[in-house]
């Protein structure tokens, strides 16, 4: 039997032959095929787009584009701006509007979570451009009391005895009724399905749960073992800490202090830490004036905390500065008599405390870097607008002020004005940052009732003013 011989292949020969194209060896000399994720066509509303499986994967498992139909009878605009964010993560600069976007990801089954962090990453908060675009009217008689918001956008409203939540896109999710006489302080905590909420007059912090609008739990300050629960004055959060900051005052009025919750899974809003505990001696009415301010600085790791009250010499306050790991004794202690504050708060990009003096009406600043030398404060400018006179001054009583970013927002009346750092040339080769004002929104934006409060959240600044019943929407557009 004769058997055919097979050609002979040098191993020289074998190494010298290049890699067929598609092919890995691996160690043992097989040849694996790459996995290329494969293309995906779909036709929506009579435009063809192509993608990836891996792209539509994003949607999730419980999305219709998991198995995509050939045909989906919907905008084709629409699922481009989502096509985008599936496959970048954020939505495109050109994106229509969110509540456009909202229902339709709802119609795709898109985690609605995926949309909402796309809005935080990629918002863009251009506070120069920011005009007054609609009221969001809430339930009810009771006017608005205070307001809270999250960095994706939603936003919560107390009006009363009720507490009204927005999502993201702004539309009505739901409004529970607390126990509270009325809520003076309210706080959203960072998973957005909880709040904190306390009254001024009516003890304990209630941490209620927004989706079933019960109460989860009331956290306690007792400054003694007899005496009654403390009420709330105010109320602040560490999220890069997981803290949730607490100001008691007893409800005789002659004990305050502020308590640190643990915001950490299993917790159970466990308190960590009392810090700067004061109690009235004798005649010294000042020595426990609460917090009625709570902002935490996270690139100093402390606590600002603010407080003061009408005396008999005017109004009197301190503004503290704690390490909350200690407190025991303030990183830094200011007694505020002269020119106490209307409202205070601090910038942690622009490593500054604000304020505005109660009497004076002025917009002053402390560097954060150069506190303990001499005199803190330096007098940026105040006054008031008015198109008779140009700039009038006014005293503070009922200004608020609040910073976002690397702009202070300071209200007068029904007015709006923005405090900007902008670099000046002093020299050719020196430059010195000054803060400059502007007046904010269009001429008919301005005026109107007092405003009681500013908040933050995604492109927008919500605004509360005194007796309305509805939360004012200022947003700022990409395309100004």
């Amino acid at each position: 039997m004769e058997f055919c011989q097979l050609p002979q292949i040098s191993i020289e020969k074998e190494k010298a032959m290049p890699p067929f194209a598609g092919v890995a060896t691996g160690g043992l000399g097989h040849a694996l095929k790459r996995q290329e994720p494969a293309i995906v066509t779909l036709n929506v509303g009579g435009q063809v787009f192509q993608t990836t499986s891996q792209t539509l994967a994003a949607a999730g498992v419980s999305s219709i584009l998991s198995s995509p139909p050939p045909f989906i009878d919907r905008d084709p605009d629409l699922f481009a701006d989502l096509l985008a964010l599936l496959r970048t993560g954020r939505l495109p600069s050109s994106a229509a509007d969110i509540s456009d976007l909202l229902a339709e990801a709802e119609f795709y089954g898109l985690d609605p979570h995926l949309l909402r962090s796309s809005v935080s990453s990629s918002s863009y908060f251009s506070p120069l451009s920011l005009r007054r675009s609609l009221l969001l009217p809430l339930p009810g008689r009771d006017p608005v009391s205070v307001l809270s918001a999250t960095p994706s956008g939603e936003l919560l409203a107390a009006h009363g005895s009720k507490i009204t939540s927005f999502d993201f896109s702004l539309r009505h999710r739901k409004t529970l009724l607390t126990s509270l006489p009325a809520v003076d302080s309210l706080l959203s905590l960072p998973d957005c399905s909880l709040a904190v909420a306390g009254a001024s007059d009516f003890p304990g912090l209630q941490v209620l749960d927004l989706a079933s609008g019960s109460l989860r739990k009331t956290l306690h300050w007792y400054p003694h073992v007899s005496s009654p629960g403390a009420t709330v004055q105010a109320v602040g959060i560490a999220s890069d800490r997981q803290l949730l900051f607490t100001s008691y005052e007893s409800g005789r009025r002659n004990a305050s202090a502020i308590l640190a919750f643990d915001l950490g899974a299993g917790s159970e809003f466990r308190s960590v830490y009392e810090i700067g505990r004061r109690e009235i001696y004798g005649a010294e009415l000042d020595s426990a004036i609460p917090a009625t301010k709570l902002k935490w600085v996270p690139s100093f790791n402390l606590l600002m905390a603010g407080g003061s009250h009408s005396g008999p010499s005017g109004v009197v306050g301190n503004i503290r500065l704690w390490d909350a790991r200690t407190g025991s004794d303030p990183v830094w202690d200011l007694q505020e008599k002269d020119d106490c504050f209307a409202d205070v708060t601090v910038s942690d990009e622009l490593s500054a405390i604000f304020k505005v003096g109660v009497n004076s009406g002025d917009v002053f600043m402390a560097d954060l870097r150069k506190l303990k030398v001499g005199e803190p404060w330096t007098v940026l400018g105040g006054g008031m607008w008015s198109a008779e006179i140009g700039w009038e001054k006014k005293g503070g009583r009922g200004c608020t002020i609040e910073s976002q970013g690397k702009q202070v927002f300071c209200t007068r009346g029904g007015d709006v004005e923005m405090w900007s750092e902008v670099a000046m040339t002093v020299a050719p080769d020196h430059e010195q940052k000054v803060m400059r004002r502007n007046l904010m929104g269009r001429a008919k934006d301005m005026g109107g009732a007092r405003i009681l409060q500013l908040v933050f959240g995604g492109k927008r600044m919500a605004v509360a003013r005194n007796g309305e019943r509805s939360v004012e929407v200022w947003e700022s557009s990409d395309r100004c």
